[in-house]
Formats: C-alpha cells, sequence, structure tokens
C-alpha cells in the first residue's frame, strides 16, 4: 500500500480521484487548499498529485516550495499542456503531468508506474560519461558531487546510461521510465532531456546526445 496526496480545490475531482487510487490498495488523502500543505507533511507521503489551477496559492507556486524538501515523485493534473507550461512544471522539478480531461484508466495506470518505479530497489553502481549512477539510492553524481536530477530526469538519465549507444525514441523512454503503456508524452520527454542537459552541462558533462528526427541516445564513447 503507498500513500497519495491530492491537492485540488475541485471537491468533485477529489473525489474521483480518491475513489479511484483507492481501488488500487492505496490510502489517499485530499487536501483543497494548496497553501495548506507543508513540506513536513508531504514528507510522509509516496506521491504527490497537484493541480496545477488553483485560487490563492496554485500547482507550481506548491510543488516550488515544497520541492528541495520532499523527495517523492509529484505528478501535475493540468488542462495547460502548452510548452510554457510544461517548461515551467518540469523546472519546478515535477515528474510527470495528467491532461485534464482524464480517464480513470489513465489515472491509475500513470499513478501506479510512477509508484512501482520508485518501489524498485536496484543494488549496482556504474559509471558512465564522467557520471556515477548509485542505482539503489537512485542518485548520480559528477566527481563527488551530487547531480541535482529530479527522480524523472534520474531514470531518464539511469535508462539512456544502461543501454549506452542505443537510440530510443520520445515514446519509447516513456514507457521503458514509466512504463504507461498508453504511450508516452513527447513533450514531457523532451522538457526533461533539456534540463537533464542543463544540469549536466553545468558539470562539463554532455554525454546524452540528439539523434534528429529520432530520438536520444547516451553517447556510447563515453561508457567509462
Amino acid at each position: 500500500m503507498f500513500r497519495v496526496l491530492v491537492v485540488d480545490d475541485d471537491l468533485e475531482m477529489l473525489a474521483l480521484v480518491r475513489a479511484a487510487l483507492e481501488k488500487d490498495g492505496h490510502r489517499v488523502d485530499i487536501e483543497p487548499d494548496a497553501a495548506a500543505v507543508r513540506a513536513e507533511r508531504c514528507q510522509a507521503y509516496d506521491l504527490l498529485l497537484l493541480d496545477v489551477m488553483m485560487p490563492g496559492e496554485d500547482g507550481f507556486s506548491l510543488c516550488g516550495r515544497i520541492r528541495d524538501e520532499v523527495d517523492c515523485p509529484i505528478l501535475f493534473l493540468t488542462a495547460r499542456a502548452e510548452d510554457a507550461a510544461l517548461v515551467q512544471g518540469f523546472g519546478l522539478g515535477a515528474d510527470d503531468y495528467i491532461k485534464k480531461p482524464f480517464s480513470i484508466a489513465e489515472l491509475r495506470a500513470r499513478v501506479n508506474a510512477h509508484l512501482r518505479r520508485e518501489a524498485r530497489s536496484p543494488v549496482r553502481t556504474m559509471n558512465r560519461g564522467g557520471v556515477r549512477f548509485d542505482m539503489q539510492a537512485k542518485e548520480a553524481f559528477a566527481g563527488e558531487r551530487t547531480l541535482p536530477l529530479t527522480r524523472g530526469e534520474y531514470a531518464i538519465c539511469e535508462h539512456l546510461a544502461l543501454h549506452a549507444g542505443q537510440v530510443f525514441t520520445k515514446e519509447q523512454l516513456y514507457d521503458a521510465v514509466f512504463g504507461f503503456d498508453a504511450g508516452g508524452d513527447p513533450s514531457a520527454i523532451a522538457e526533461h532531456v533539456k534540463n537533464i542537459r542543463a544540469k549536466l552541462k553545468a558539470e562539463g558533462l554532455s554525454p546524452v546526445e540528439t539523434v534528429w528526427g529520432v530520438g536520444y541516445k547516451w553517447q556510447k564513447n563515453s561508457v567509462l
């Protein structure tokens, strides 16, 4: 059983999401007021679902306020799927988003995919292109410095590094990392990769290569 917190000012939406996720055995708490959510409270949960458009404090603001102290996946519920909104959300540390209107099946599949990924317990480490991966702690390092990757960004890097030299489309990356069989969101993966590159570039690293018209790969000649 996983613990999930859903923050949305729409009481009907809260009831709908709670009922859907409780069918999978999760313990679901709901909160209609984003301003009432504190980081300390969020640390007790395995996943957060935040509505973007709320009166008072919105989901973006809440994510930015708590992200440094909350390690679990954060997913947005949003009708705003334009590029600017995606850039803002992923820049604040979100792992994924679910576009409204969504089906109950999609909601359950997305949430369960992220929770399954969090429950994995790999025990290996590896070095690829100047990046050291601790696959148990789900952390990546450049030298002795921890790379400030979100969980989603780390998972993308780990998958690409494990298959260095192999090209993955955006859809293949989404399915491999998040496990959502209905197909990945190209915009989500593109924004994650953009953030990954910026963080690696700050350390003088550039192992992620774009194969134009196809997708992305971890450079094989960067395998150590």
